[in-house]
């Protein structure tokens, strides 16, 4: 595909999207620490509203998912978006107001810290923006609307070439705009402006995925009210189920879905895994390597590029030549052996292992989301996307909470434990292959019986 066509397919402007918003969320990532310190905050209120944002995601991505399949994923994008904005402005808002002092503590679990008007303003927008944070799911069930089993691995590699761009770029923008005049608040101005340019790429360049919905989602002054309006049209063809009910979207229907339970434990382990590995890292680098923001901030910007070279080149080589179980086993097979390697104290064997850590996920976690799309039927992938998310910001709250407190207890062993984690996923998935694979054999002989 040339670099023209590419900007013109169907699966751009999605993949723009997911960029502008993580460009976005990454922006303030490095300066958070430093915002909720200067305004009386300790590294327990950084951890306690660290925790907000995947609390009320948990709570507000399966919403989202199962509207994105009532009313369409575009006009749920807009909504997320548009709640983005708000929350940054609301982020914004804190610098403005007095710091008068709401209470104080000093014990020997929370520290020492007050907590302040700003602060308090700080976690209603995180908490706003967590709850309306549902747009990865959607933004992964629309690419399964767009994508057919012959590209959807390499559509999936592509989205996640997009989110380690994002992340490589969103911290360096925010390093060299906090260094000038207006300080922390210009990274924040210019999150609340990609969020802005978030919504206009949506509305402009999106077309509507559901097939079940028209798109009624062209926003102006006119049209507002009829933007919340839903109109379906028959999109029942032979082989294909009509649009499922509310009730059959819920919870433990999509539980009953063949091969979600497993699906499902896998997201909840990875993303324990990785949040143990984000939660300890910068303890690890910061006290006992005795590295700078700057030696972490180039060591994780090295293991983004990695993953962009191997989400994007290199699985858009292997889509439709090996299978995703195969990747998934792959790539947990490398994370295990890259948490190993995390323990030793050495820069050379540090850099071996953030890039197996980068080369396992960008081969893991796109092809595990293209095997999740290809569970169910289309009219059920805004759900299944959804409450998948709030798998994966449940297992988030607790892998941030419990990494830091087993760092302080076990220091680098708690990279073994993810290690473990990742070998369980090995074990799931070949044990999940197996269990299919006879299936598979018998559907495969039944149609080589079968006269063309």
């Amino acid at each position: 595909m040339s670099i023209s066509s590419f900007f013109k397919s169907k699966i751009f402007p999605i993949l723009l999207v997911n960029f502008i918003g993580i460009l976005g969320y990454s922006i303030v990532i490095p300066i958070l620490i430093f915002i909720v310190t200067d305004l009386g905050g300790n590294g327990f209120i950084y951890g306690i509203l660290g925790a907000m944002y995947p609390f009320f995601q948990f709570i507000g991505a399966p919403i989202l998912g199962r509207l994105s399949d009532r009313i369409g994923r575009k006009k749920v994008l807009i909504i997320s978006q548009a709640g983005t904005f708000l929350a940054w402005l609301l982020f914004l808002l804190a610098f403005i107001l007095p710091k008068t002092e709401l209470w104080s503590q000093n014990t020997e679990l929370t520290g020492s810290y007050v907590m302040t008007l700003p602060l308090i303003m700080i976690f209603v927008a995180r908490i706003f923006d967590g709850f309306t944070g549902g747009n990865v799911s959607v933004a992964n069930a629309y690419l399964s609307d767009i994508s057919t089993d012959e590209d959807r691995n390499k559509n999936f590699g592509l989205m996640g070439a997009s989110t380690s761009t994002g992340f490589v770029l969103g911290p360096a923008v925010a390093g060299i705009l906090a260094s000038t005049i207006l300080g922390e608040s210009l990274p924040l101005m210019l999150a609340a402006l990609i969020s802005l340019i978030a919504i206009f790429v949506i509305n402009t360049r999106l077309k509507e995925s559901n097939p079940c919905v028209v798109d009624t989602s062209n926003v102006n002054l006119t049209s507002f009210r009829r933007f919340f309006q839903v109109e379906h049209k028959d999109c029942y063809t032979q082989g294909e189920e009509q649009l499922q009910p509310e009730s059959h979207k819920g919870f433990l229907s999509v539980l009953k879905q063949p091969g979600i339970p497993v699906l499902y434990t896998v997201y909840f382990l990875t993303f324990l895994a990785f949040s143990l590995f984000y939660a300890g890292l910068p303890i690890y680098a910061s006290t006992l390597l005795d590295w700078t923001a700057t030696d972490l901030g180039v060591f994780l910007a090295y293991s983004s590029l990695v993953m962009i070279i191997i989400q994007g080149p290199v699985l858009t080589r292997l889509s439709g030549k090996v299978r995703n179980q195969s990747l998934i086993l792959v790539g947990s097979l490398f994370l295990a052996s890259s948490f190993v390697l995390l323990t030793q104290q050495n820069i050379t064997l540090l850099y071996v292992a953030i890039t197996l850590l980068s080369i396992g996920n960008g081969l893991m976690w796109p092809s595990f989301l293209a095997l999740l799309a290809k569970v169910g039927d289309r009219s059920m992938q805004g759900a299944i996307q959804g409450y998948g998310n709030s798998m994966g910001s449940f297992a988030s709250m607790i892998g941030l909470i419990l990494g830091g407190l087993l760092f302080e207890s076990m220091t680098t062993m708690v990279f073994i434990v993810g290690s473990g984690i990742f070998l369980v996923i090995s074990l799931l998935m070949t044990i999940h292959w197996l269990r299919h694979r006879p299936m598979r054999l018998r559907s495969a002989k039944v149609s080589a019986t079968v006269p063309s």
